[in-house]
């Protein structure tokens, strides 16, 4: 079995090829005004091209994300928030800036050891699914485990127990085409829990679904907020962004207001249950 790498503290580059912020300290932890965050991006900055064609999509963002939250980051089209997002799941690197895990900086992890926290510390939702057609669902739900090198009984029932934990056990042998687009959102978040993540990072899952199915899956991810899951949700639609307990606004790549933070409240709002 793979070790999960060691985080170093914030350092100058490393294998992302960026140069660390001066970084903050984040003293709250679910209303605890001493706690510290579980995510947090310091000073990020991301722009494509280079020199006088370079296009700035993220200027100075400081966010930290505390154990136990539900964060919206919501934005207009080309306001950063799936770059942003991006980015905080090691998908890609900023052009300058730090990402911490626990408060551990990634910027000198090398790509292995970057896949390998990716894997196990960050769960992602995607708003296509990309669960993969030649697999069943409960193949395509144990796919983090296989990737990391795990693999037999315990890993099938773990996968098993998810989709029956999400009403989608009688499915578990179908294959993705097989199954509704809700359905397929619900693999794929059942997926994004198999390594049991610290965080899981969702951009615009229900974008792909009708009303009554991205209903269902905004539920989901409530429910598994509500036992204490930290959730990190990204979307267009402001009548789902205004449920939750922070909402972040991007606007032209800087954040522009961030309420419900501990920061500014001293504790974290909890969403009432349906």
């Amino acid at each position: 079995m793979a070790h999960a790498p060691r985080l170093a503290p914030s350092t100058p580059a490393g294998a992302y090829g960026y140069v660390s912020g001066p970084g903050r300290a984040s003293p709250y932890l679910r209303g605890d005004p001493h706690g510290t965050a579980i995510l947090e991006a310091r000073n990020l900055c991301k722009s494509y091209g280079r020199g006088a064609t370079a296009t700035p999509i993220l200027k100075n963002i400081d966010l930290p994300i505390f154990p136990g939250e539900f964060v919206a980051l919501i934005g207009p089209s080309g306001s950063g928030k799936s770059t942003l997002l991006s980015i905080l799941g090691l998908l890609e690197p900023p052009t300058s800036g730090d990402v911490l895990m626990n408060q551990q900086s990634v910027a000198r992890l090398s790509r292995r050891e970057l896949a390998s926290v990716r894997g196990r510390k960050i769960g992602y939702v995607f708003q296509s699914f990309n669960l993969l057609a030649g697999l069943s669902v409960a193949e395509n739900v144990m796919l983090p485990g296989l990737l990391a090198g795990e693999s037999g009984r315990a890993q099938y029932e773990r996968a098993m127990a998810l989709l029956d934990q999400f009403g989608l056990a009688a499915l578990a042998t179908r294959v993705p085409a097989e199954l509704s687009g809700g359905e397929q959102q619900r693999v794929a978040i059942a997926r994004a829990l198999f390594m049991t993540p610290d965080v899981v990072l969702a951009d615009e899952p229900t974008g792909n679904l009708d009303t009554a199915n991205g209903r269902k899956v905004i539920d989901t991810l409530y429910g598994l907020n509500s036992a204490g899951q930290t959730i990190v949700l990204v979307t267009h639609d402001r009548s789902i962004a205004g449920e939750a307990p922070r909402l972040v606004s991007l606007l032209d790549g800087r954040i522009e207001t961030d309420t419900g933070s501990p920061q500014s409240s001293g504790n974290v709002a909890w969403r009432a249950s349906h």
